[in-house]
C-alpha cells in the first residue's frame, strides 16, 4: 500500500482513511485477511500502537472484524463498504465546498463554475477520471 501521511491530522485518522479507501477500491476484498498489527505498522512507518488504533476505530466502523484465531479480516457487508464510500465522497464535497467559499464563491457561483467546466469536457471529449468515478461525466452526457 501507498501510505500518505501528512502533518495536518493526526495520524491515526489518516491510517483509517487510507485503509478504509483502499478496501473500497477493492485492494483488501471483502472478506480477505489484513496484515498484522506490526506488519501494518512497519509498512506504513508508524508505531504499531497508532497502527491499532487505526485498527479499532475501523472495527469500530464495522469495516473490519477481528477473529480470535484468524486475525483481522475485511467485512463482507457490500452494503456497509457501499456506505463508507459514500460517507467519503460526500466528505470529498464538503471540502470542495468549503474550499470555494473560502475564496468567495457562493453556491451558485461553484456550479456555474463547475457547469462550465463539464461543458468544456463534454464538449473536447475529455475524459475526467478524478470525476468519472462518481458517475458524474456520465450524468452531465445524458443532460445535454
Amino acid at each position: 500500500m501507498n501510505w500518505n501521511i501528512r502533518n495536518d491530522a493526526p495520524v491515526y485518522t489518516q491510517l483509517v482513511d487510507q485503509i478504509a479507501r483502499a478496501i473500497i477500491l477493492g485492494q483488501f476484498p471483502p472478506g480477505s485477511k489484513l496484515p498484522s498489527v506490526r506488519d501494518f505498522a512497519s509498512d506504513a512507518g508508524v508505531n504499531p500502537n497508532t497502527m491499532q488504533r487505526a485498527l479499532a476505530e475501523l472495527e469500530r466502523l464495522e469495516l473490519i472484524r477481528t477473529q480470535r484465531t484468524a486475525g483481522r479480516t475485511v467485512t463482507e457487508d457490500l452494503a456497509r463498504i457501499e456506505r463508507e464510500k459514500r460517507r467519503l465522497a460526500q466528505a470529498g464535497i464538503d471540502a470542495f465546498w468549503q474550499a470555494l467559499a473560502q475564496l468567495g464563491y457562493d453556491r451558485a457561483q461553484a456550479l456555474e463554475l463547475l457547469h462550465s467546466e463539464f461543458d468544456i469536457a463534454l464538449l473536447l471529449d475529455i475524459n475526467m477520471p478524478r470525476l468519472d468515478g462518481f458517475g458524474v461525466l456520465e450524468v452531465m452526457k445524458q443532460r445535454n
